[in-house]
């Protein structure tokens, strides 16, 4: 981690129905969409193996149906010297520190693809392994919120798990746990862990009403603990800051935590919250050029500008259209259509934001872009930028070749998404992945003995990290494919978290092409 850190060709009859005119403008917007490249992606094969790498990350006692045989038990100790049970979660990255609040994020990203891709999801068969990924996440929140006012930050210590190059299973590093309470507050964690066990107790509502009234029970909480306890969350831990320092503060995980609260129980309070709160803490001041772990606003902006157009939201619509103006402003800047303000691009098309995991950064765009390109849809509208209008058809082929240059169209035919297609990095940083399995070899490996002979080992690793988004090209597309290179072959669960929703997108765009070019064919062949 050091985070120091497809064309067939086909006939048409010559029908000239306005429905029939109507329906042809969009398959050819499809076709369009869908066939920009004499490649086809399988989306159905990237969705899948973008769920396995949750796997992959899990700490903890492993379940039964582990699909990823290469792990095996770990950190079955967590939380012991503090006298809690802080066993399971998500390791974030390469290493085994697991901290808060990525880890919150990156099932509130998983929440959200679940909840506005459902039926996507679900008609790709993933709709369990997505549940499970979240409830792996939102179990062990509900571990670390021992009681309304305590929330388990961080299990493990960066620094003296940097020393050691071992498998997770063989750990000997700090496995000592921080906290946040009333006296060390983190408004920021509290916040986003909200967030997380709010979007996901909409998740398991119809599924498992009780496992959903819990986490709602939970977030409602820790909501009410942030905001009553105000501060950042590395000002009480300290040891967080050289790996995820709260750089935007905590006003914006507030307004999320309260977003999501809102959309979890419908409840007034949590939506004057946002509105009431909009300028102070942000929400309608500050236009942003990323949405990542730590910067919630984009992603904040998006959601409240659905709300603009419901009759019952009618009394905020000056706050409410602030809130969208601001969604706006990052949507025509990852579209380059914003008066200067962009997103920069490699010379091959990718946004490029910093050159530290850049990948994050892609795959959040790329998911708020196909979630707003949906909701222009649904209301038949279309997005001023200060460069032009855009149709949400134009938003969502731009979200399309962010996802496809991360699969493999890019300058190096290199999927940036770990195991899938011919050819992808075989190098990646991780600790567990580059050590022969601990099911097959259980002889300990200490840390030196890890560095010597795994981490400078030359030659692929032994065990392939499937479904992990490494952190990707610099910013002229060029690619080293080496352990040691964490900066691009470092892989997070933030990073491909926010795929899951996009990839069951476009998969569902390519079924409908499909569909469309067979019944055209059967029309053809009267």
């Amino acid at each position: 981690m050091e985070k120091v850190r497809k064309q067939k060709k086909h006939h048409v009859a010559a029908f000239k129905t306005p429905r029939f005119m109507h329906q042809c403008c969009f398959f050819l917007f499809l076709f369009t969409l869908l066939a920009t490249t004499t490649q086809a992606f399988d989306y159905a094969d990237a969705l899948s193996k973008s769920l396995l790498y949750f796997e992959a990350q899990r700490s903890g006692r492993l379940p039964y149906n582990q699909r990823v045989t290469w792990r095996d038990h770990s950190g079955l100790t967590d939380g012991l010297e503090q006298g809690v049970d802080l066993v399971g979660g998500y390791y974030d990255a390469g290493d085994h520190v697991k901290f808060g609040l990525p880890m919150a994020f990156t099932v509130t990203m998983l929440s959200w693809g679940a909840i506005d891709f459902w039926e996507q999801i679900a008609d790709a068969g993933e709709l369990e392994h997505t549940m499970e990924a979240i409830k792996w996440g939102t179990d062990y929140f509900i571990k670390a919120h021992t009681s309304p006012n305590v929330l388990w930050a961080e299990v493990g210590d960066g620094d003296t798990d940097h020393y050691c190059w071992q498998r997770a299973e063989d750990m000997t590093t700090s496995r000592q746990a921080f906290k946040i309470d009333e006296s060390n507050p983190g408004s920021d964690l509290a916040g986003e862990t909200a967030a997380a066990m709010a979007a996901a107790s909409i998740v398991f509502k119809k599924t498992n009403p009780h496992y959903s009234h819990l986490l709602l029970h939970h977030a409602q909480q820790l909501f009410e603990f942030g905001d009553k306890y105000r501060g950042k969350y590395d000002a009480s831990i300290g040891v967080v800051k050289k790996y995820y320092a709260s750089v935007s503060g905590y006003m914006d995980e507030l307004l999320w935590g309260a977003m999501w609260l809102y959309k979890a129980t419908d409840k007034e309070e949590y939506f004057e919250y946002v509105i009431s709160t909009a300028h102070s803490f942000g929400g309608t001041g500050w236009a942003m050029t990323e949405f990542s772990w730590d910067v919630k606003y984009a992603g904040l902006q998006v959601l409240a500008s659905k709300f603009l157009m419901e009759e019952k939201h009618k009394k905020h619509v000056n706050i409410l259209k602030k809130y969208r103006s601001k969604a706006e402003f990052y949507i025509c800047s990852c579209l380059n259509k914003n008066n200067g303000s962009n997103v920069a691009r490699t010379p091959a098309g990718l946004l490029y934001v910093r050159q530290w995991n850049n990948m994050q950064y892609v795959s959040t765009a790329a998911f708020l872009l196909t979630v707003y390109s949906d909701f222009l849809q649904s209301k038949n509208q279309k997005l001023n930028c200060h460069d032009g209008i855009v149709s949400h058809e134009e938003i969502l082929s731009f979200a399309k070749s962010q996802v496809d240059y991360i699969l493999g169209l890019n300058p190096l035919n290199m999927s940036y998404l770990v195991g899938f297609g011919p050819r992808y990095p075989k190098m990646v940083h991780h600790r567990g992945a580059s050590i022969v399995p601990y099911r097959e070899s259980k002889g300990f490996i200490g840390c030196t003995q890890g560095y010597d002979n795994w981490y400078s080992m030359q030659g692929p690793n032994p065990n392939v990290l499937v479904g992990a988004l490494v952190g990707g090209p610099d910013h002229e597309d060029n690619f080293e494919d080496q352990r040691n290179n964490y900066v691009q072959t470092e892989a997070c669960t933030y990073n491909t978290a926010p795929l899951v929703g996009a990839f069951a997108k476009f998969l569902q765009l390519e079924n409908k092409m499909l569909v469309h070019d067979s019944d055209s064919l059967q029309v053809a062949s009267f």
